[in-house]
């Protein structure tokens, strides 16, 4: 039988830090992974910026160029390939930007940023004036759904407005389709 000097209550400390340090191996991989590559985990509005500023030639806010800067509270999902850009519609008035490989191969994304339009000389009539009562439409394939709404900004057909559907609700963005109607395309 051997014989051993070693404490029992020691023994039982090493063997409890042993099984501490052998736990939390899994934490630390994770750590490094998230520190090798997966420390990016979301899609910078300002790099979509950048895509439309190089696709349109023009900056944001300029004619041509994207009315507002992307929305800095987006999560969309970091993406390895360079971001898809073109235009949206007949008109040219939006770019589409989206990323067909994120990172997790599942999770595509698409956003679509209103322009300004290249016509500023033409004074274009305003349809619907801050305030006015709306229909917002909520449009897809096989789908419709409208509810009341009102318009928190003035736009001429095909502007890109903010509007609240609820005295208290949080303003989205429609477009304008004709006097007292805004749409809101879903899908392409």
């Amino acid at each position: 039988m051997m014989n051993s000097k070693i404490n029992p209550q020691r023994l039982e400390i090493r063997l409890m830090a042993t099984a501490l340090v052998i736990a939390s191996l899994p934490l630390f991989a994770a750590l490094a992974s998230a520190r090798e590559g997966g420390a990016r985990g979301f899609t910078d509005p300002v790099e979509i910026d950048r895509a439309v500023e190089e696709f349109t030639g023009r900056g944001i806010g300029e004619v041509g160029g994207a009315r507002l800067p992307a929305d800095r509270r987006l999560k969309l999902a970091a993406c390895d390939a360079p971001l898809g850009v073109k235009w949206h519609g007949r008109a040219q008035t939006i770019v589409r930007v989206d990323c067909s490989s994120p990172r997790n191969g599942s999770d595509s994304w698409r956003v679509f940023i209103a322009t300004s339009s290249v016509k500023p000389a033409q004074a274009i009539a305003k349809v619907v004036a801050r305030g006015d009562p709306i229909t917002v439409i909520v449009r897809g394939r096989g789908f419709t759904v409208q509810q009341s709404g009102e318009a928190m900004e003035a736009g001429a057909i095909g502007d890109w407005i903010a509007v609240r559907t609820q005295a208290r609700a949080d303003a989205i963005r429609a477009r304008i389709e004709r006097p007292g109607l805004a749409v809101i395309p879903v899908g392409s």
